[in-house]
């Protein structure tokens, strides 16, 4: 089959399926599994495939019709300026919480800070510390999660963009394991109540780890137990930005 015919016939498969962005979907796995990008697959459409490759894609298209997210299949996801490898022990990181990204480093370009001290609660696959890393040089930041295999992901991302020595990791919930203060605590906290988590898409409850998704009956306990423990760990005008579900709203508090 050539790059067009095989793309169609995936697209037709995702889309019978009910799965969204069928075609995106059918694209990036082909490229991932011709190590090509995109704009490949488009210049050259009539590329035939061999056996091997045929095979290849479709056991990426099969774990795609049983709704693994795409990110899981190739280990990978882009966010912010590099690529992340991902797995099922992290959340997918999501173009929104770029926005958190983005809130920082306006933090320090309205009140600089030399050498800022930073706190990334969560971390999660390090998304928002590594992002900091790079645009903050001489930042001290320290990430922590509590899951063991989350930080291992995170480490292993900090190494491979070459920020290992910017960021300490930390094993503990919440501030558990840390000691100080800080001028900016982060984090996209997890903040799914129980009637959410039931009604979430296949593609998030069935493959994304729970503990990083779901924060207890309101969706709301993470935030309560974080920000008022934030106190203590805030230096005099420091900064707490939290991610918080479109869902919530101030009347919540």
């Amino acid at each position: 089959m050539t790059i067009r015919e095989i793309i169609s016939q995936a697209t037709r498969q995702l889309e019978d399926a009910g799965i969204p962005s069928a075609r995106l979907d059918a694209e990036v796995l082909l490229a991932f599994c011709l190590n090509c990008d995109r704009l490949e697959l488009i210049k050259n459409p009539e590329r035939m495939l061999d056996d091997a490759e045929r095979k290849s894609f479709h056991e990426f298209i099969t774990r795609r019709l049983g709704w693994e997210p795409v990110a899981y299949i190739t280990g990978r996801k882009a966010f912010w300026s590099f690529t992340l490898e991902v797995n099922s022990n992290v959340l997918i990181p999501r173009p929104d919480t770029e926005v958190i990204v983005e809130e920082a480093l306006d933090v320090f370009r309205t009140h600089p800070v030399d050498q800022p001290c930073i706190l990334d609660i969560g971390t999660g696959s390090g998304a928002i510390a590594l992002a900091l890393a790079a645009e903050i040089p001489g930042a001290q930041i320290t990430a922590t999660d509590i899951s063991d295999a989350a930080l291992k992901v995170a480490k292993e991302n900090a190494l491979a963009l070459g920020l290992d020595h910017s960021i300490t990791f930390l094993h503990g919930d919440l501030f558990s394991p840390v000691h100080g203060t800080f001028d900016l605590i982060v984090s996209n906290p997890p903040y799914i109540g129980a009637d959410e988590y039931e009604i979430l898409p296949a593609g998030v409850k069935d493959f994304e780890p729970r503990q990083a998704l779901f924060a207890g009956k309101t969706g709301l306990e993470f935030y309560e137990n974080l920000v008022y423990q934030a106190k203590n760990y805030l230096k005099e005008k420091g900064w707490l930005l939290l991610e918080i579900g479109y869902a919530r709203t101030m009347r919540d508090y």
